[in-house]
């Protein structure tokens, strides 16, 4: 239209209204058909669509040629020229997959043009239409090879059905055992309900290995792994029929079935339990192997199944913290208690922000001087209505709930802060949780901690037990890496209660072990403690390292881990943990005995 108003010739003006009129015209034919596509056959679509798009291009070609026979002027042709030849090489790229449709249009528009062009005559202009020539021949090029890919590739759509179907299998399948993953399950759990009966009743069977991590250690990974195998055979032979049976991950797995009522259920959960407890033999071993199992129902204890899972993980928690090895059924208290932790836990959230917890200090005294070489802080909680809580409370909590991630930080760094006010050749012990060493960002907090308080790196002795050091952790070796890089020490805490190994001492650069107060003060203490105790203390002495003697209560207990050979004590008769002011008093004690000299100064 702005071609044909430019120009002022009635003409081209009465061709761009039929351009626009066949335009406006393919638009409404396209909505109106789209909204009853049902009502349409392909064929018809097809043909109302060739019919639209050829007189478009032919329109357009037409009107082209005109422009140029009747000379309306460089700048009119050239709009012209560039509309119908953009148009018909863009339709050869978007149609090729019908050739005849795309070829169609592009020969529509250059036809007329290359006609009025010839008519023309004149050097310029047959190079023209050489060049149209060309275009065209090129553009068949183009359109046929499109049309040869996307014809291949629809070919092999066609034949890849059955390869969809095994990738989608294989998606929803896992790999160590053969059965449905945890992506199959939720499939198998959404097509279950979604064609459950009325009066269907659904069993959800969450079953986890006790102490799995055990066999992977001591036997290795590929042991495991045909440990897993084994247990994923028998629980497919176990389940009833059409049970969805599927590893959830690790060591845990969910049977998914269909019961006709609760003792049905019962007699499922007995099976799979007694399956399991069967020996798992492997190679030349014999392996025990045992399991808690939670269950829950639907529409007994769940209406969806987001609900169900989440009752039978709470079933499934209630049969591993009462004892393992058992199966429990879901029931409305288990979400009482989970409520009562979760309140605990924003209590306790609340304590750190309240200053209702405090840091205390126990010092650790060197034997053979009776000086105090440091102390190890010890957080309490003074709640406000349950009066002081013991760490033993509060920290296995804190653990479970992620709490100890802000806990731990607090109180590294209120005990740096205290501790940067004792004299320079005072350390400073904080006990690290295995799950705190393990945070994102977990060296950096510690690192800040000290840089704010102001505390020298190297009076910094952080305790890890050996449980941490058994899951042979990546983000462990990092974490004391790091530290130890600038000048923190570390020291293997509650030495002799876990997996002990020499493994951790040589692997790791610790600067002190300490031994459980078990092996000091408990009620089996004797020949094969004391022995124990010179042990390490042998070895602690060969590798230039303290070891520390916990829980001394008795004059008798001090000389017997002296005389075995550890360097520091630490326990009741020394001192209880105390407030950090009167940690400071202790200090100040210490000095007058031992260098009054310095308590003057």
């Amino acid at each position: 239209m702005v071609a044909a108003f430019a120009s002022g010739i009635r003409e081209l003006i009465l061709m761009s209204l039929a351009v626009s009129i066949i335009a406006i015209v393919r638009v409404f034919s396209g909505l109106s058909l789209s909204k009853n596509a049902r009502g349409h056959s392909t064929r018809k679509l097809e043909l109302v669509y060739a019919a639209g798009a050829f007189s478009y291009a032919l329109a357009l070609g037409i009107m082209t040629a005109f422009a140029l026979l009747w000379e309306t002027g460089t700048a009119v042709q050239g709009l012209m020229i560039a509309t119908s030849l953009c148009y018909g090489v863009g339709m050869c790229a978007r149609n090729a997959g019908r050739p005849t449709m795309a070829l169609g249009q592009l020969f529509l528009v250059i036809v007329p043009v290359l006609i009025a062009v010839l008519t023309l005559g004149g050097p310029i202009y047959l190079v023209f239409a050489f060049n149209l020539l060309l275009l065209a021949f090129g553009m068949v090029t183009i359109t046929m090879h499109l049309f040869r890919m996307l014809r291949a590739s629809f070919a092999a759509a066609q034949t890849s059905d059955d390869v969809a179907d095994e990738m989608r299998q294989l998606a929803r399948t896992d790999i160590v055992t053969g059965l449905t993953n945890r992506a199959g399950l939720d499939h198998d759990m959404a097509e279950r309900l979604r064609s459950a009966g009325k009066d269907t009743i659904l069993a959800l069977f969450w079953l986890d290995l006790d102490r799995f991590k055990e066999i992977n250690d001591l036997f290795g990974h590929p042991v495991g792994d045909q440990v897993l195998q084994q247990i994923a055979a028998r629980l497919a032979e176990v389940s009833p029929e059409h049970a969805t049976v599927a590893r959830f991950g690790g060591d845990e797995f969910i049977v998914f079935c269909e019961v006709a009522d609760r003792r049905e259920s019962e007699r499922v959960a007995s099976e799979i339990h007694a399956e399991i407890m069967r020996p798992v033999g492997i190679d030349t071993k014999w392996l025990e192997v045992h399991a808690s199992i939670g269950v829950a129902l639907l529409p007994e204890d769940a209406s969806s199944a987001a609900t169900l899972m989440q009752n039978a993980d709470l079933a499934l928690y209630d049969a591993k913290v009462s004892g393992r090895r058992q199966t429990s059924f879901y029931n409305p208290s288990m979400n009482r208690d989970l409520a009562r932790k979760r309140e605990i836990e924003a209590e306790l959230r609340a304590a750190i922000l309240k200053d209702e917890l405090s840091v205390y200090f126990q010092p650790v005294v060197d034997l053979e001087t009776g000086r105090i070489r440091g102390f190890e802080a010890l957080v309490r909680w003074f709640h406000p209505t349950r009066g002081e809580l013991l760490p033993d409370e509060f920290i296995p909590l804190a653990e479970e709930t992620g709490v100890i991630l802000t806990l731990g930080n607090w109180i590294t760094a209120q005990a740096a802060k205290a501790a940067a006010r004792w004299p320079d050749d005072i350390s400073l012990a904080v006990n690290l949780s295995p799950l705190q060493i393990k945070a994102p960002g977990a060296a950096l907090g510690i690192i800040n901690a000290i840089r704010q308080a102001g505390l020298d790196p190297s009076r910094l002795e952080l305790e890890v037990t050996e449980s941490l050091l058994l899951d042979d952790h990546d983000a462990t070796e990092h974490f004391i890496h790091d530290l130890s890089a600038i000048g923190i020490k570390f020291a293997l805490d509650d030495f002799g209660t876990g997996y002990s190994s020499l493994s951790y001492v040589q692997k790791y650069p610790f600067s002190k072990i300490k031994i459980d107060r078990s092996f000091v003060s408990g009620s089996n203490v004797g020949r094969k403690t004391d022995a124990i105790i010179r042990a390490v203390a042998e070895l602690g002495s060969k590798l230039g390292m303290d070891i520390v003697a916990e829980g001394v209560e008795t004059i008798d207990q001090v000389r017997a881990v002296r005389e075995a050979g550890c360097t520091l004590g630490q326990g009741y008769y020394f001192s209880r943990a105390v407030p950090d002011y009167a940690a400071a008093i202790l200090l100040v004690h210490d000095a007058e005995v031992h260098n009054p000299q310095r308590a003057r100064a």
